[in-house]
């Protein structure tokens, strides 16, 4: 089972939903992503927030469809997309996939993004996608990486501290051994010259960004 969140994030930002399988996949709203997918045709499976970015309009047509709804008040030490991910992350899906996350105002986007941890200490898969972007957080060890069109550029960062021992091989710019210390752009835009390749690195936590123009 996967579980695919739609948080409130523009919509100029989001992938092509139909790309993500409707049947087989639990569905999550938070917020206005509840707004979003029900605009696209898609109810779903939960919904999450205290909607407070709906106005009265949006709310009575999002009131008549019957949602399974967790509610909570607007004033809270943690936002609508935090407590929907510490939900899903506890069902222990196959992977969990976030839209909606990027775009609009930088203080979420940057918050979001440091939400990837709570699958990483539980062991769970979670990636944020939007209309450019695949962003997800790898604990060490050994990956691989697959040319797939739609991302021709793979970058890779360390997140909260250096990365030790990173290792590429079959990409245009290969690495054996690097320290990454915070700050580096070293490994922004390296492209796979084969169809596959790999990356490995030692400690530390690693970003990994596939993207297109």
């Amino acid at each position: 089972m996967n579980i695919i969140i739609v948080a409130g994030g523009p919509e100029e930002n989001h992938p092509d939903f139909s790309c993500f399988p409707v049947n087989g996949s639990v569905w999550v709203g938070v917020d206005r992503g509840v707004y979003h997918l029900l605009k696209k045709g898609i109810k779903p499976d939960y919904a999450f927030g205290d909607f407070d970015s709906l106005d009265s309009r949006e709310r009575e047509w999002m009131s008549s469809y019957e949602l399974p709804l967790f509610e909570y008040d607007s004033e809270k030490d943690k936002t609508d997309l935090e407590l929907a991910l510490e939900w899903a992350v506890a069902e222990q899906p196959e992977g969990i996939i976030l839209l909606g996350a990027t775009g609009g105002r930088l203080d979420h986007e940057l918050a979001n993004i440091q939400l990837l941890l709570l699958g990483l200490e539980q062991s769970v898969p979670i990636e944020i996608r939007d209309s450019q972007n695949s962003i997800s957080l790898k604990a060490p060890g050994t990956y691989e990486a697959v040319n797939e069109p739609e991302y021709p550029y793979h970058s890779f960062l360390p997140f909260n501290g250096p990365v030790n021992g990173l290792s590429l091989s079959g990409f245009k710019y290969p690495l054996k051994q690097q320290y990454l210390p915070m700050g580096s752009t070293l490994c922004i835009s390296n492209e796979l010259v084969n169809k596959n390749g790999t990356y490995s690195f030692s400690g530390g936590i690693l970003m990994f960004i596939k993207s297109h123009d």
